[in-house]
């Protein structure tokens, strides 16, 4: 009896791992080719961002936005976007997602 408890125990942490492990594969990919993605804007963008307090707060918010395609928005990322659009008129015409991409690209 003990023996087939601790093999469904251990099938059952096995697969929950494995289910984690594949999660944060596919975010990994995500970020990375939201990375990839040439932006036109973005070298400018992130040029002009790097140092705003705003927009350093906001990368795990970005990150989420990115990796849920545009579902999960954070407070500090929306704080990020409106500081970004105020500051950089090349952004005012951008798209959050790309936005958020380029916060990541920093």
């Amino acid at each position: 009896m003990r023996t087939s408890l601790l093999v469904a125990t251990t099938a059952l942490f096995l697969s929950v791992g494995a289910a984690q492990a594949q999660t944060l594969v596919a975010t990994s990919n995500i970020v990375v080719r939201a990375l990839d993605r040439t932006v036109d804007f973005t070298s400018d963008t992130t040029t002009s961002i790097r140092d705003m307090k705003v927009v350093v707060e906001a990368r795990d918010d970005a990150a989420s936005f990115v990796a849920s395609q545009g579902e999960i928005r954070g407070a500090r990322l929306e704080a990020a976007l409106d500081a970004i659009r105020s500051q950089v008129p090349e952004a005012r015409g951008a798209s959050d997602l790309a936005l958020a991409e380029a916060i990541l690209a920093r």
